[in-house]
């Protein structure tokens, strides 16, 4: 399994400069790959008998005939709390963006409960209960905390009060601070907002990417007591972190 950011492609190039350089990285989609070996994919589609979500040797990149992933595999199961670490430029964020359809697949699937769920659109997977949280530019800061949560339940506005409810009980500073505009809230903050508005849809998998990236060391503890929690409460989560030392203290696997 080969990863590459987009960070780590040239600023400037034709397509083809591009195929020459992941070829220099030995990144060709036409090699062998981890994820294309005969007996890890058996390995792999052993372990993932049974897993809510799951993705097999996933083919995926940002611009044509450049792969950022080649041959990638992951599943989840029924709430396990899974953890996907690496350095930057490892591929974790991409992996992740693919499985939400953000990044074309352009071979392999993902499947959730066994459907076939691969570069569906964002809206379409919220419906099907997989919820995303980005790393940068996660909430509209211009907007109160209740308008955020508002934001997250637009697929079912009459259900915003419970689903607000469920949300305060993981959360309770969002509840007392409901109309404070969420531009003016600390990083931590802010990703308790992010996190939870992307439980007011009630998903059973939350994708969440570097939740704790830019935090000071006590802000990132609470996040990822956070996280925890929300596994807890019965919601299956896959995290891309780089602080493995403390992503390993909470994943069930990683």
């Amino acid at each position: 399994m080969s990863f590459l950011e987009p960070s780590d492609l040239p600023a400037t190039g034709s397509p083809d400069d591009l195929k020459e350089f992941t070829s220099e990285l030995n990144l060709d989609a036409s090699r062998p790959t981890r994820g294309h070996d005969a007996s890890v994919e058996q390995q792999h589609a052993s372990e993932a008998v049974g897993a809510l979500i799951r993705a097999d040797s996933l083919i995926a990149g940002y611009f044509p005939g450049v792969n950022i992933l080649n041959g990638s595999d992951l599943y989840a199961k029924e709430g396990e709390l899974v953890g996907i670490i690496g350095p930057n430029g490892a591929g974790k964020s991409t992996l992740l963006k693919a499985l939400f359809g953000l990044v074309n697949v352009t071979s392999g699937a993902v499947l959730l409960r066994d459907e076939d769920i691969t570069n569906l659109r964002a809206d379409q997977l919220v419906r099907r209960g997989v919820g995303f949280v980005p790393q940068n530019n996660n909430v509209f800061p211009s907007l109160t905390i209740e308008e955020n949560m508002q934001m997250g339940a637009y697929q079912d506005p009459k259900a915003f009060k419970e689903r607000f409810d469920v949300v305060i009980d993981l959360f309770p500073a969002l509840g007392t601070r409901r109309k404070q505009r969420t531009g003016s809230l600390s990083g931590g903050e802010r990703q308790m907002v992010a996190m939870g508005r992307a439980l007011m849809m009630a998903p059973s998998v939350l994708l969440l990417d570097e939740p704790s990236a830019g935090l000071s060391p006590a802000l990132q503890d609470e996040v990822f007591v956070r996280v925890k929690g929300i596994n807890a409460s019965g919601v299956t989560v896959i995290i891309v972190e780089q602080n493995a030392r403390r992503c390993l203290q909470i994943v069930d696997r990683g």
